[in-house]
């Protein structure tokens, strides 16, 4: 019987050169031997081409990214990638990722970095390695075919937010110091950028670092520096004297999901490794105890004994355990070392701080809440840049506004949303564009910000009855249900205090997807 022919979708971004030479390499062999090859040519951006683009990479068997200097600043390959992630934690490993990196040996973005860290990738540096390429792809789809689903569970990243719109009141800064240098817009702010904004919530959080708290939320949508923030109170620990170890879920694979005991020893590796620890935590395990006995145990004995100094443990991106099955087992481990810390101040809990950073609303997905470590400890709350904020970032981009009505039209636009604003003026800068050309181009589909409203679109496809409550949300109505206004809030869609009030985060959005889905 003849096997039906593998899908391959390659991402690459248009008009990048030589990206499409090395895409039209590929397209002529892979479909020569063979394969059955999607690429997005589309250029007109809608619902049908959002359903199309979500269906092509849950249907694909691979998905080969095109990572060239260019690309991998993409908003939408990276979250193309993103969902072929996704997609596989449920669909046995299928779409593998099979990612190239075209002439580019460079750092990654934090959110490619994230998911593809632990991946093969293949090189192309020029022409002279256009056959090894393609025999090094066609390999690894062959192996492909023959290898045995090993993927069962799936964590995904749901929609999710909180924000709130702004009155500019006016510029408040010296607009005539010099700029600071410009550098890439997307994923964690480096520790020493001059374009890193501190806000209250940073005060907040290195006063209960100062504390060793036991347990430190910090809480914010997509896109609002809780990775940042995260960082440089990570930081300020370690400067404090404090051990610091760092887990981002973001960069676990599928199968470190598949159980609490996988999920568990995984994190005693990471420590270990981070520590530099001379055990080897599966040689602890003992198959007797249930996995919270063992990784308790082990956190106990080989790590908060051991150590002479408090122990701050962050965690990133904690909203994929919300949806694990055994999500909830997890967080009441972390909430009981909060209650036995409670109990015995001089015992070993006292020793540890978790510093948690999530995004979607926990009682969402947790059904007992007294055995949730998100309703006890300190919690702060990420908000939009104020006006003023926007002022001062304004200056360090070199004043591309020029004065208080150009301010003003450029947060009627975006608001106070960090990553929106950040971008915008960094373009702005970048460019050498005015207030009104970025207002002509900001909300098109190839515009400043079409890989950003693109990846909105598919998102919100991806879910119909999503999708029908914010068309009906653009006309004016509330939120039908409490669980679609805390989704649609924590996805940095829409903002408000409650489902009466909900409303687009920006007028970016508002007009984006009013163009879309009315």
């Amino acid at each position: 019987m003849n096997e039906s022919p593998l899908k391959v979708v390659i991402l690459y971004k248009p008009n990048s050169h030589p990206d499409e030479e090395l895409l039209r390499v590929l397209e002529t062999e892979l479909t020569r031997n063979g394969y059955s090859v999607y690429i997005d040519r589309h250029r007109k951006f809608g619902v049908e081409w959002a359903e199309e683009i979500d269906r092509q990479i849950r249907t694909a068997d691979a998905e080969v990214p095109l990572l060239s200097a260019s690309s991998v600043q993409s908003e939408m390959i990276g979250f193309e990638i993103e969902c072929a992630h996704e997609a596989a934690l449920v669909q046995h490993g299928r779409p593998a990722v099979l990612p190239v990196r075209v002439n580019y040996t460079g750092p990654l973005p934090d959110s490619l970095a994230g998911t593809l860290e632990r991946d093969r990738y293949l090189m192309w540096q020029g022409p002279q390695d256009d056959q090894r390429l393609v025999t090094e792809l066609l390999d690894s789809l062959k192996n492909l075919r023959c290898a045995q689903p090993a993927v069962r569970i799936a964590p995904a990243k749901g929609l999710r937010l909180k924000p709130r719109q702004v009155t500019p009141p006016g510029l408040t800064s010296d607009t005539r110091q010099p700029p600071v240098p410009l550098e890439p817009v997307g994923g964690a702010v480096p520790l020493h950028s001059e374009l890193y904004l501190v806000r209250p919530a940073d005060a907040d959080l290195r006063a209960a670092l100062t504390r060793y708290d036991s347990i430190i939320l910090v809480k914010g949508a997509r896109q609002m520096g809780k990775t940042s923030i995260l960082a440089r109170g990570l930081q300020f620990a370690r400067e404090r004297g404090a051990i610091v170890a760092l887990t981002d879920f973001q960069k676990f694979n599928a199968s470190d999901f598949e159980s609490a005991g996988d999920l568990y020893l995984t994190l005693a590796e990471s420590l270990a490794d981070q520590l530099d620890l001379s055990v080897l935590p599966s040689e602890l395990w003992d198959e007797r105890r249930g996995p919270n006995v063992n990784f308790e145990r082990f956190l106990r004995r080989e790590v908060l004994a051991k150590l002479q100094a408090p122990f701050i443990w962050g965690l990133d991106e904690v909203d994929r355990l919300f949806v694990c099955s055994f999500g909830s087992e997890v967080f009441g481990l972390f909430r009981s070392w909060h209650n036995e810390r409670a109990l015995d101040p001089a015992g070993p809990w006292a020793g540890l701080t978790l510093a948690i950073a999530f995004a979607t609303e926990a009682h969402l997905f947790i059904s007992d809440m007294n055995q949730s470590p998100f309703n006890v400890g300190t919690r702060l709350v990420l908000e939009d840049f104020t006006p003023d904020q926007v002022a001062e970032l304004n200056r360090r981009h070199g004043s591309p506004l020029k004065d208080l009505a150009e301010l003003n039209r450029f947060l009627n636009l975006v608001s106070g949303h960090p990553y929106l604003v950040r971008r915008g003026l960094h373009e702005m800068a970048q460019k050498k564009i005015d207030i009104g050309a970025f207002e002509g181009e900001a909300d098109g589909d190839e515009g400043i910000f079409g890989d950003h409203l693109r990846r909105i679109l598919v998102l919100l496809v991806k879910d119909l009855t999503l999708t029908e409550i914010v068309r009906g949300v653009l006309r004016g109505q509330p939120c039908p249900t409490s669980t679609s206004f805390y989704r649609l809030r924590s996805a940095g869609v829409m903002a408000g205090n409650s489902q009466s009030d909900v409303r687009p985060r920006c007028q970016l959005y508002a007009a984006y997807l009013s163009r879309h889905l009315l």
